[in-house]
């Protein structure tokens, strides 16, 4: 029993640590796609590092602003399951509007 409470205690300390120290932002505001600066996209949305991340502010600066989430699946490396995962923490602010 006590090895039982054990291993419980151990996997909740690992499932909260996990989320306690994501390198992702957690300050409940979406990022604006549109103004977003290489380092608060790749800290703010999952599965984007610092190389997706540029590439989302150079496809930007090529095209000009985004219009919808879903123009994103235009940015190299970026496809559908990046973009579902992280559609309700990505606004594109009043640019796109």
């Amino acid at each position: 029993m006590a090895r039982l409470l054990r291993v419980l205690v151990a996997l909740l300390f690992f499932l909260f640590s996990t989320v306690a120290f994501s390198d992702n932002d957690s300050s409940g505001e979406p990022v604006n796609i549109n103004t977003a600066s290489v380092e608060a996209l790749a800290d703010a949305l999952l599965g984007v590092d610092r190389a997706k991340a540029q590439a989302i502010v150079d496809y930007r600066e090529k095209h000009g602003v985004f219009k919808s989430i879903n123009a994103l699946y235009g940015v190299k490396g970026i496809g559908e399951v990046i973009v579902e995962e992280n559609r309700d923490n990505m606004s594109i602010g009043n640019e796109g509007e």
